[in-house]
Order: structure tokens, then sequence, then C-alpha cells
């Protein structure tokens, strides 16, 4: 429940102000400017360039990209156009006199053909459908995919180019490219019922993929999901605008309810037989990935038991379905999924990340699931495996090694030996996009209130190639502004917690006047608002907004509460069993603490947060009401028997197993001890944290006859954006701190 949203494509970056020197006469320096809502969400004011539709090219010397309906290939070191690989006036079907209006594209291996996409539509946060187009440069000759009526999903091609699978209606299909033949490969997807070749709702949200097949390295074989999802209850939204409202029903398991049954198969493409895997018999159970091997016939299924505290790599052939555990990977709380699992060539070793000895780290396997060593090691966790160097046998991967705050690349070998930083000394975020074969990458570099710069550079020495984007423009507007330094400080609270914080101060701070505070949390679990990084979507404009309040006499605090990431298993998992507690308790202690300092008026403290931070929110001003004065609550889970299985379960066990965890720390329970002034904000829409929450919530306030104010916006999702909506939402927000706080 990570708040990433559909949709939201603004490139927003901010900096630190550009200070006149000391020596400059007054005359003329210029008068700064304070920044408005509609600099944030209208004007794009504060828009940061980056570059756009990077898409490496096999050889990595060159990437392409769309622009203006044509795609073109660019020189990696210079960033400037080489040729039009598609020319937009090619892209017209027979008959037609307007060329197709494509949005998006994919290579085969070998760069001979395309497929295009057009008419896309997003149905949840990374699913969507779309037309899809095959086109021959050669022959510049652009075909239908599929003779089928409606959009298709998750076009891929085979690694050889000679087919394209997709998904339509919950069914797999494959298009023979040399005959343009398609043959379904299953017959019985149906809505709210069968899914082939997709994932169901939960899935997608929490274990973060949508398509559910994937071609075997040779191509002959298609391995795919199949759910059946006929079990699940189904959720039913109401979509507002006609004279009846419609009824939009999905399946969605909440906590404690039933999942669906998942199965992996394999489809042979030559024999057009469909062999089932054995992925157990426990039909409750969680099967989060699949993935080839290097071995041919080999496919390796990973098992997760509901509770999600025991996670298993399967081996299984892909001939006969058999399947073999060969590795288990066990922890108290809960085991994470994600995708760094790498079988190397020769089908002799594997990769693997775990968490094991309270970090997590890289463990470097043989094919039986033997350990052959841990190759990282320390206080310090990997954020995420960026590639592989296959002949130097070499793997590159970010970590916090130098600061929770921050990320970097790193490289080491696969003896554990030669463990490197690229890249420039310094703080900061470093984002990583590395070439398939290792010999550059693109490196997006931020640090707090400073915007990113993008630079090419050398994937063995990391040294600098060339820099593609630098956002001085944006600097130079930055400057024009009222800006305020973004600190962190790093404190106990009274029971001994040690924790990270990020401050804003006014922009003319006097320590001896005492201000306001508004706190912003997330505070779930794994997740960080502590960063020394501009970030992205709502994490930037949020930062854009906090600065406005700034602007207007408040100090803006965040802390990162116990259950956060990047500080290890112990103090993440610290939270689990009962989700809600430490945390504010954390930033309850948090409040108290910064309502010792001189310049802090205690009894002006408030507190907001978006979804998770919406239930943090909601849980502070009823639990620990005595500490904050005002709160916005936006997307909040008010009662966790309301959200969805996986996520819930994960940090919870069931309903069934756990009654207090869930009861104890949700909010609808404690609703007569609100105090202070609550603005709920919720989208009508939302498919994730379903609007119900909300309701209910209301309902208990309204039982114990407390006062609070609503907002509430129709059909947005949980991003609550389009047209108008975002500016609107901040003014109504910035309007409750100004007569609140």
């Amino acid at each position: 429940m990570n708040l990433r949203f559909l949709g939201l494509a603004l490139l927003l970056n901010a900096a630190s102000p550009v200070l006149l020197p000391a020596t400059a006469p007054a005359a003329y320096a210029q008068q700064k400017q304070n920044i408005t809502l509609e600099d944030i969400w209208q004007k794009g004011t504060f828009s940061a360039k980056s570059v756009p539709g990077f898409n490496w090219m096999k050889d990595g010397r060159y990437y392409s990209s769309l622009k203006q309906g044509n795609l073109v290939q660019h020189d990696v070191t210079t960033g400037q156009p080489v040729q039009t690989l598609v020319a937009g006036t090619d892209l017209k079907l027979p008959g037609q006199e307007k060329a197709l209006p494509v949005d998006g594209y994919s290579f085969n291996a070998d760069e001979t053909k395309i497929l295009f996409s057009t008419a896309t539509e997003p149905i949840y946060r990374r699913s969507s459908k779309s037309y899809f187009f095959v086109y021959d440069r050669a022959g510049k000759q652009l075909v239908p995919l599929s003779q089928g009526e409606g959009k298709q999903l998750y076009a891929t091609f085979s690694p050889d180019g000679k087919r394209v699978a997709f998904v339509r209606d919950n069914n797999l299909f494959a298009t023979d490219l040399a005959t343009m033949r398609e043959t379904a490969v299953t017959t019985d997807g149906a809505l709210n019922k069968i899914i082939n070749g997709g994932t169901d709702w939960v899935y997608e949200e929490e274990f973060e993929f949508a398509q559910g097949f994937q071609w075997s390295p040779d191509s002959r074989q298609v391995a795919f999901y199949r759910f059946d999802e006929s079990a699940v209850p189904e959720y039913n939204m109401q979509e507002w605008g006609p004279l009846y409202p419609q009824d939009y029903r999905f399946k969605y398991p909440k906590a404690g309810e039933k999942n669906s049954t998942v199965g992996v198969s394999v489809y042979d493409v030559a024999g057009g037989q469909t062999m089932k895997m054995d992925v157990g018999p426990v039909a409750d159970q969680y099967i989060p990935r699949i993935l080839w091997t290097q071995t041919p016939n080999l496919l390796s299924i990973r098992r997760m038991n509901r509770l999600q505290n025991q996670l298993e790599i399967l081996h299984a052939d892909a001939r006969t379905g058999q399947a073999t555990v060969v590795l288990t990977d066990r922890d108290p709380a809960y085991v994470e999924v994600n995708d760094d699992l790498r079988y190397l060539a020769g089908g002799k070793q594997f990769l693997f990340t775990s968490e094991k000895d309270g970090y997590r780290h890289l463990y470097l396997y043989d094919m039986n699931g033997k350990l052959v060593r841990q190759l990282t090691k320390g206080n310090w966790e990997i954020a995420s495996i960026e590639g592989f160097n296959e002949p130097k046998g070499e793997v590159y991967f970010t970590s916090t090694e130098e600061s929770p705050l921050q990320r970097h690349l790193y490289r080491i070998n696969l003896k554990g030996k030669g463990k490197t930083r690229l890249g420039e000394a310094g703080g900061g975020v470093d984002a990583v996009n590395l070439s398939p074969d290792t010999k550059y990458y693109l490196n997006y570099h931020s640090s707090a209130g400073d915007p990113t710069v993008v630079s090419l550079r050398d994937g063995q020495s990391g040294k600098l190639v060339k820099v593609l984007e630098d956002n001085a423009a944006l600097r130079q507007k930055m400057a024009q502004y009222n800006l305020s330094k973004l600190e962190f400080i790093n404190f106990k609270t009274a029971d001994g917690v040690d924790l990270n914080a990020s401050v804003i101060k006014p922009t003319n701070f006097d320590p001896a006047k005492k201000y306001p505070v508004l706190m912003y949390v997330y505070g779930g679990p794994g997740s960080q608002t502590v960063k020394d990084d501009v970030g992205g979507g709502i994490a930037l404009t949020n930062y854009l907004w906090h600065q406005l309040l700034a602007e207007k006499g408040y100090i803006i605090v965040s802390v990162d509460n116990r259950g956060t990431g990047a500080r290890g298993s112990a103090f993440k998992k610290s939270t689990y069993a009962n989700l809600g507690k430490l945390e504010t308790q954390d930033q309850a202690a948090a409040a108290r603490y910064f309502a010792t300092l001189p310049y802090v008026d205690k009894s002006r403290i408030g507190i907001w947060g978006w979804s998770f931070g919406g239930y943090m929110t909601a849980l502070a001003l009823t639990k620990n009401a005595d500490v904050f004065k005002m709160g916005i609550s936006v997307a909040p889970v008010t009662n966790w028997r309301y959200y969805d299985s996986v996520y819930t379960e994960r940090f919870l066990k069931t309903p069934q197993e756990n009654p207090g965890g869930y009861d104890e720390n949700s909010p609808v329970q404690f609703a007569d001890q609100l105090k202070g002034k609550l603005l709920l904000v919720h989208g009508t829409g939302d498919d994730n944290v379903h609007f119900q929450n909300s309701i209910a919530f209301v309902d208990a306030m309204v039982r114990a006859n407390k006062d609070f104010q609503t907002l509430y916006y129709p059909n947005r999702n949980h991003g609550i954006y389009g047209g108008n909506t975002r500016l609107h939402l901040y003014r109504q927000m910035t309007n409750f701190v100004l007569d609140n706080l």
C-alpha cells in the first residue's frame, strides 16, 4: 500500500535557494517570490527536465524513445538523435490516411520487429489494456496483433521474435507472426471468475505485478498463472454521474476472507499441450513469482504460506509438472517478496537476497539450494539488485551502506570480494538504469532540496561520461522563491527510541519566536519519508506544499517511526502483529520532543498523512488525542478488517488469529476519544482503500457525538487527482491548516 498513483505524471522538482553574494548591493537584491498552489498544481512552475522515454537498445550504445509520433534512436554518450527508426507517417494501416497515434512500444530481441500500442487504458495500478500492432521494419508493414474483438493486455514477444503472447478477456493467446494465426492457449477465462495469464486485484497491488505469463528462454514454452477467484467476495463500488449511478463490482479479498486459488501451468507451443505444475496440496497459499531458470524445461516457482512467514523456491520440470523445494526462507514475522532472484548462465547457481542475518543481503546458492557464500554483510541493507555482468561475474546493487537516508550504486563479484562504490562520493540518492551489458548506466542523482541531475556513467568505473540533464534552468527559477533548507536530525524519544526526522523551518526563522508545527507522516512497514533526496510524484509536491506552509510561518516535520525501512529487520518488524501501536506512540513521542524546543508552540502541533499516513493521523487524533491540536486524514484505513488480505495479514496475521491486533489499533474503535480538529478526505472511487473506511469512521464519530469535517471526491481513486482535483484538495487542506493550527 505504498503511495503510488496511476496517471500521476507531474515532473516537478525543487531546490534550495541560491543566495546572492554577501557583497551584492541591496539595490540589486530581488524580492523573493512565495510559492502558490497554482505554481505546484496548475502552472508547472517547478517542472523538471529529464531524459524522457529512455529505452536501452540491444548493444547498450543507443537508446530509443518516442518523439512526436516518431521512434527515434539516440547515441547514449551524447543524448543526440542518430536516426529515425520508424517515422510516424509509416504507422498507417491499409486504407487509413492518418497515422496510428501510438503511446508505447517494445522491440523483439533482434530489433527487426516492434510492438506498438495505442488507445491504452489504465485498469488498476499496474494493469492496462491497449490495441497492439506489429510493425516489420524491413517491409515497413503494420498489422494488428489480433483480429479478435476487444483490447489486449501484456503483449510480449517470444525471445526468438517469432510469436507474441497476450491476454484478452481473461484468456491467454499466442500469435504466430509468420502467419498471424492466433491460438487460444486457454478458453475458460471469465470476468470475476477465472483469470489466465494475468493476476487478480490483490496480487497486482501487493505482490506488485500484473502480467501473469513468461516465455521460456528457448521460446518453446509459456508458463502462466491461472486464478480461480470464484469464491472471493465481491466489492461493489458505485460510479456517480448518470441519472442512476452504476455499480462496479470486482473481487477484493479483505483480511481473513477467501483468496483466489492459484495455479501455474506451462504451454508447449509446438505440441499445443498444457502441463499443470505441482505447487503443493495447500490451496490457501500464495505463488508470488514464477521465473524461468537458465536450464531448459526448468521453471522456478516461489511459494508462500498465507501467513507469509515462509517462502520456498521450487524447481519444477515443465515436461512433467513435478516440483522440488530447493530453498526455504523463514522469519518469525514475515518474509518479503522482491525480484532479486537471478539464475546464472550455465545452470549451476543462483543469487537471492534475504533478511536472515537481520539486514537484506545477497547470497549465492547452487541449484540444489546449498549455500555457496554470503556475498554482502553489515549493518546496512541492499535496496535493489540493478544488474549482473555475466562474463565478469559481477553484481550491481544499490544499498544504504553510507546512511539509511541515502542510496548509492555498488558492484561486487561472486566471491564476495572487490565491493566498490560507483559514482561520485557524497550524499543524496542515486537511482540507476543500467544497460543490459552493464557498459553504461544512467544515474538520476538528487539530494534534499536539489533538483535531479541525469548523467551517463561508465558501468565499470562509475566515471562521468556526460551530463544529460542538469536542470540548471530550474535551479535559477528556484532561486527566485522563498525556500527553506530541508534539515535532517536524529533524536531519542523519552523511552529511548532513536528516530530520524526532517525539518523545514519558516523562511525567516527566528529562534526567539514560537512556531506551530505540522507533522507529515506515512509510517507504514518498510516505508521512508526521511530521505536525502528530492523525491518524485506526491513526495515532491508535498515537499513544495510544505515549503508553502513554511513561508506562512509553520515548522514542517516528518519522522520515520518504528516499522519504517532502511534500518534493518528488527526495527522494521518491531510493529508485527500490532500494526499502528508503536508507530503512533513514536509520532506522539516525537511531537512531545519537538514541544520541548524553545521555538515551538507546544499548544499548536498538528499532523497529516495520506493512505497509511491517513490511518496514522486518524489514530493519532484518537489514541494520542492530547498531543495534537488538528489533523488531516486523507484516504485512511480506519479498520484493518476492511483492507486486503495480503497486505494486512502480512503484518497482523488474520483477524481470526489476532483479533486484538486489528481492533486495538483501528480508529473506528476509538472515535469517542477524538479531540482536536479533524478533516477527513476520501475519493469515492478508491479501489484500494475503500470509501467504506471513511464511512465507517464518520458513523462511529457521529455515534460518539464528535465534531469533524469531511471532504469527498466523486469517482476519484486512491490518488485523488484529475483536472483541478489536486489544486482544489490542497487549497482546502491549506485553509484547514491556517484556520485550525
